[in-house]
């Protein structure tokens, strides 16, 4: 049998050692596939997020980007932005920064930041006040507040970060109500991750019961925090079972998010 090979990176985002942050499975191609097989080969892949990257013929960036869960494909996803930018600036070390061009969220830019770090550009998502009682009941707990953005995030603001800690959502409640992310938060002081905030994200509707990192909701956690707190960036901290940190800062209508990339896994995928 004559295989076709692909070549596939794991990285570990938002994480400053391996088997933290979220890990994300980076796959460069020559050309796109059909749809069904790079739904099947994140499924194979079985993590949160698939990033797969064509060169783009465009003079607007340097690559194309779409992500895939182990069930659909979404419309934005963080930390696989900030893992492709990791494998691609890694390769080119001459280079500063990588733009990648996305058919739902515009062009993308991950650059370096430091030594080790690099820090990435966003939209921004400001949540809007509303009654989710169907989400909150699944969630658990009792949140002071709930606010909604463009029907897919769902933000509830609970009052301590050791009741976000504590939540045991029913993941069967929160699979019926679709492709959502549930982000839970809380001021993070006096936590032990010593960050301004604290998160945990739900997406059961999309194949993910609780995802370890989460980029996109940080585009909505971030125009909410630094209003609340004051200031135009803070430090966050998702206290899945993973773990990882994150930068966030308001630029306008862009977040930037900023956090480290571990390698864990370099090989070939046989199709």
């Amino acid at each position: 049998m004559s295989w076709r090979r692909f070549p596939i990176t794991r990285v570990d985002a938002f994480a400053d050692r391996p088997f933290a942050g979220n890990p994300a499975a980076v796959m460069p191609l020559d050309d796109w596939l059909d749809d069904a097989t790079l739904l099947a080969m994140a499924a194979e892949n079985n993590l949160s997020e698939t990033a797969f990257l064509v060169p783009d013929d465009s003079d607007d960036a340097d690559y194309e980007l779409r992500w895939f869960t182990p069930g659909l494909e979404i419309a934005l996803c963080g930390h696989a932005t900030l893992a492709s930018g990791h494998v691609l600036l890694t390769a080119a070390p001459y280079r500063d920064k990588m733009l990648f061009r996305t058919r739902k969220a515009g062009v993308l830019t991950v650059a370096r930041d430091g030594e080790d770090g690099y820090r990435m550009a966003l939209p921004a998502f400001p949540p809007e006040p509303k009654p989710l009682a169907g989400i909150a009941a699944a969630v658990g707990g009792t949140p002071v507040e709930t606010l909604w953005h463009d029907g897919r995030y769902a933000v509830l603001v609970y009052a301590t970060a050791a009741e976000v800690r504590g939540l045991a959502p029913d993941m069967a409640a929160l699979r019926a109500i679709g492709d959502v992310q549930a982000i839970a938060t809380a001021p993070g002081s006096g936590d032990a991750a010593g960050s301004d905030i604290v998160s945990r994200v739900f997406v059961p509707g999309a194949g993910v019961d609780e995802d370890p990192v989460t980029g996109s909701a940080h585009c909505v956690l971030t125009p909410y925090w630094t209003k609340r707190l004051g200031r135009d960036r803070f430090t966050a901290f998702q206290a899945s079972a993973r773990g990882g940190h994150l930068g966030c800062r308001l630029d306008g209508d862009l977040v930037e998010l900023s956090g480290r990339c571990v390698t864990t896994l370099t090989g070939e995928f046989l199709l």
